[in-house]
């Protein structure tokens, strides 16, 4: 629905000629969706270690009750790309969403940041695991590797690399995964820039 932006001017409004619109966004139609690797359809990727996750390509959809749908054989054949060429493209879609964002960054009871979360509505938040500048951004807090879990689409948490550290939060992250209609990953990825994300971890314990 094409928002409009009523000004009204002491003189009683401005002509229908003149009220400003803000333009639709553009749905994404690159899109790599980390999810249960039970949900994978023939064109998903499976990230390196990885045993729970594959990263699925997607768009997004006004008719999808998720907001978001998985390519089939037809629309992904009629796209003209391969599989390669689509996850690249994707990876560049990702990180021009990405800097639009801004994380909360949490702080310990030391008083030092102990993790970063992107969060919201938009069921896109899981896939910037996959923006190649998300290490880079993190790096003067947490170092060169940071460890990143989507439980689900709508959120994306980064840690420095501490086990212990993503531990204390495994319970909360399985919570957030088990009740999620839209589970994304129950697993942890490590990423450093240069290198694809690879699993390292899986809060929900052994398998």
């Amino acid at each position: 629905m094409r928002l409009i932006l009523c000004l009204v001017t002491l003189a009683g409004g401005l002509a229908p000629a003149q009220i400003p619109t803000i333009p639709e966004r553009k749905l994404e139609s690159l899109l790599l969706m980390p999810e249960p690797k039970a949900m994978r359809s023939a064109y998903s990727i499976t990230p390196p270690n990885a045993q729970q996750t594959v990263f699925t390509p997607c768009r997004e959809s006004t008719s999808a009750l998720s907001g978001v749908e998985p390519y089939t054989s037809e629309t992904f054949t009629r796209l003209g790309l391969s599989i390669e060429s689509f996850a690249n493209r994707a990876r560049t879609a990702a990180d021009k969403r990405l800097q639009l964002l801004k994380p909360e960054l949490i702080k310990g009871e030391d008083g030092k940041i102990a993790y970063a979360v992107y969060r919201g509505e938009s069921p896109l938040f899981a896939t910037l695991l996959l923006a190649p500048s998300l290490p880079k951004l993190f790096e003067e807090l947490f170092g060169k590797e940071i460890w990143v879990a989507a439980p689900d689409r709508h959120a994306l948490y980064v840690f420095p690399a501490n086990p212990g550290l993503v531990q204390a939060f495994a319970a909360d992250l399985a919570e957030r995964y088990a009740s999620d209609a839209y589970a994304a990953s129950c697993e942890v990825f490590s990423i450093k820039t240069g290198s694809e994300p690879r699993v390292v971890a899986s809060f929900l314990g052994e398998e």
